[in-house]
């Protein structure tokens, strides 16, 4: 079966679809990936078919200084710019699947793929990184929000954000009327899958996010979707010598994002007194203190003592794998959705809001992470048990045959 994900976004959109397309080859699936050009290496490692989609994510992750919040008229800029970047994701997409395929797995925000596909008359099926759908367990994740409105305001706020505009409703309109497709909005299409209780898989584990009674039995969670290991990566001298010097660092890093510039996240880790990494800052280099560039977290998390993060998705999944204590900082989206089930789940502290971060919080949550036993061993037992999942791309696999028979 020839197989088009889409994934518009960041990397930590990409390299979980990357992980997951590299089991499915081997499973007998022909898989493609459209995503930005700067994740052709990564697409193509995992031993799939790159095709590009314009534009550029990484130019819209990065938020205000640490301390204060976007204003009315940067909201405003940032909305225009994101609808002009799912514009050509959407026409980059189309020309994806025009190359060939027999079904489309479509991420959370690429709703264009369902129209794509019932233009071919193919099967598309969601791939969600995060529990986007509605339920009584949560608030819209779109809110930025980790705060419970009770099951009936969750609810009631789902239906509210599920009919408001988003970036994507535009594109989605545009590609139905290239494709000579009857006009339906992209909520009026959502609600329509709802309905038909089209499969949504989840690359997550039920042990971080336990499956909500109200969700309909297409969603599935699967269990997570590992990046591939580059087997030819090797790290520095430098950063096996730092590690070997001492004790167990600290790692701080934020991502895609880009949020902390080096300056800050230095002044945390001299008040804090401990070993840091420090991501972002490959030129710091003190007694203490090193600064990398990107290394695979699957190789640098089992060798610190506690992970400062963002709590996106992808780097809140290799935390918790790697079994170490995280300091999260969420900025936006599902970032405060994740810090939250962190604190939850017993292996991080209360999370930090960015728009309130100071050297003096956050260098006191890092010392609580570290100090306190009881997130070492709340993360060392949810590693465990992530640890003794199936693989979930066997899981998947099946999913989308039964699909494919039944379309």
């Amino acid at each position: 079966m020839r197989l088009l994900m889409l994934t518009p976004g960041t990397r930590g959109d990409v390299a979980p679809m990357a992980g997951l397309g590299h089991r499915l080859s081997s499973l007998g699936f022909e898989v493609s990936i459209a995503a930005n050009a700067g994740y052709r290496e990564l697409v193509t490692a995992a031993g799939c078919t790159f095709r590009e989609l314009p534009g550029d994510m990484t130019e819209l992750a990065h938020p205000a200084a640490p301390g204060s919040a976007f204003s009315a008229k940067d909201l405003q800029f940032y909305l225009k710019e994101l609808g002009a970047y799912f514009d050509m994701a959407a026409s980059g997409s189309l020309q994806a699947a025009e190359h060939g395929t027999d079904m489309i797995l479509t991420n959370s925000v690429a709703p264009f793929g369902f129209d794509i596909a019932e233009a071919l008359n193919i099967p598309a099926v969601g791939a969600h990184l995060q529990p986007n759908e509605p339920s009584g367990n949560y608030a819209p994740l779109v809110m930025g929000t980790s705060r419970s409105f009770g099951r009936a305001g969750n609810k009631a706020l789902h239906q509210l954000m599920a009919a408001s505009k988003a970036p994507y409703d535009k594109p989605t309109a545009r590609i139905r009327l290239e494709l000579g497709l009857p006009a339906r909005s992209r909520a009026a299409s959502e609600r329509l899958r709802r309905k038909n209780q089209h499969p949504v898989l989840h690359g997550f584990s039920s042990i971080v996010v336990p499956r909500a009674n109200d969700w309909h039995q297409g969603i599935v969670n699967c269990g997570y979707w590992w990046p591939t290991t580059d087997s030819s990566w090797q790290p520095s001298t430098e950063l096996v010598e730092f590690l070997a010097a001492g004790d167990p660092p600290i790692f701080i890093g934020f991502g895609s994002t880009k949020a902390l510039d080096p300056d800050f996240m230095i002044d945390t880790a001299r008040r804090t007194g401990r070993r840091t990494i420090v991501q972002g800052a490959a030129d710091i280099r003190e007694s203490d203190i090193l600064g990398i560039g990107t290394v695979p977290h699957e190789w640098l998390f089992p060798r610190v003592a506690a992970v400062v993060h963002h709590a996106g998705a992808g780097t809140t999944a290799a935390g918790l794998r790697a079994g170490v204590p995280a300091v999260p900082v969420p900025i936006f989206t599902d970032q405060p959705y994740w810090a939250s089930r962190l604190y939850q789940l017993g292996v991080g502290v209360q999370p930090l809001p960015y728009k309130k971060l100071t050297v003096d919080n956050l260098s006191s949550a890092i010392n609580e992470a570290v100090s306190n036993e009881r997130y070492a061993h709340g993360a060392r037992s949810v590693a465990k048990g992530l640890s003794a999942e199936p693989d979930a791309a066997l899981r998947v696999s099946k999913l989308l045959e039964q699909h494919a028979s039944s379309h």
